[in-house]
C-alpha cells in the first residue's frame, strides 16, 4: 500500500475559448491529482477576478497554478508554435518568479520533440502590443507578452506561497504578425501545440517542490 501523500490540485488557467478547447482536447491520462482547467476571460482584470474566485474554493487549497495559452513573441527568430517557458512574470504591479522552469523545459522538449522552447521573462499587458511597443518590451528583457499570465500568477501567490509557472505558445511574432497572410496556418500550428502540452504540465505538477527559504 502506497504511503506517498496525495498531490495537491493543479489549476491550469487560460483566457480564450479556443485555448480552453485545445486543453480540453488534450490527453489527461497522466494527471497525478485533481486538475481544473479555468477559462478566465481575456485581460488582466478578468484573470485576476477569475483566479481569485476559484482559488477561494477549499477544494483547491494549496493548488499549484499554471498559466497558459497563446502569446506574442518579442524576439527575432520566433515562430508560431514555439513555446515560451517563463522564468518570471511581470507587470507594473510586480514580478512573480516561476517554479520548476528547467523541469518544464525538459518535459516540453520530450513531449514535443522538434519544437523550439524559449525561456526568459514573460511580461503582461492590458492591450494587444504591436510595433515599437514590442521593441521597447524586448529592450527591457522580456521575450514574450500576453494579457493574463502576470495577473494570474500575482493572484495565485497573493494568499500565500505555492508552485506557479507560465507556459505560452507563440501565435504572433515579429516576422509573423497576426495581421499578415499566413495567420491561419500559424494559428493552427499553435493550437496543435497547446493541445499537446498537458503531459508536460502533469509531470511538472508531480515533481515540482515549493522553494525552500
Amino acid at each position: 500500500m502506497s504511503t506517498r501523500p496525495a498531490l495537491p490540485p493543479l489549476l491550469i488557467a487560460c483566457a480564450l475559448g479556443i485555448e480552453h478547447l485545445a486543453l480540453r482536447m488534450g490527453d489527461r491520462g497522466g494527471a497525478g491529482g485533481p486538475v481544473t482547467v479555468l477559462r478566465s476571460g481575456m485581460g488582466p482584470k478578468a484573470a485576476e477576478r477569475s483566479v481569485t474566485r476559484v482559488l477561494a474554493d477549499p477544494a483547491l487549497d494549496g493548488a499549484a497554478v499554471l498559466a497558459t495559452g497563446f502569446c506574442a513573441g518579442l524576439a527575432p527568430g520566433m515562430h508560431p508554435g514555439d513555446l515560451v517557458v517563463a522564468e518570471e512574470t511581470r507587470d507594473p504591479r510586480g514580478t512573480v518568479p516561476c517554479v520548476g522552469t528547467e523541469l518544464l523545459v525538459k518535459e516540453l522538449a520530450r513531449t514535443l520533440p522538434g519544437r523550439t522552447v524559449h525561456t526568459g521573462p514573460l511580461t503582461g499587458s492590458d492591450h494587444v502590443v504591436r510595433g515599437h511597443e514590442r521593441a521597447d518590451l524586448l529592450a527591457k528583457g522580456a521575450i514574450a507578452v500576453d494579457m493574463e499570465s502576470a495577473a494570474t500568477l500575482l493572484s495565485a501567490v497573493r494568499p500565500g506561497e505555492r508552485p506557479v509557472a507560465a507556459v505560452r505558445v507563440v501565435v504572433d511574432a515579429p516576422e509573423h504578425e497576426l495581421v499578415r497572410i499566413g495567420t491561419v496556418r500559424g494559428g493552427i500550428s499553435a493550437f496543435r501545440v497547446l493541445r499537446s502540452v498537458l503531459p508536460a504540465f502533469f509531470e511538472w505538477h508531480r515533481n515540482v517542490l515549493l522553494p525552500r527559504r
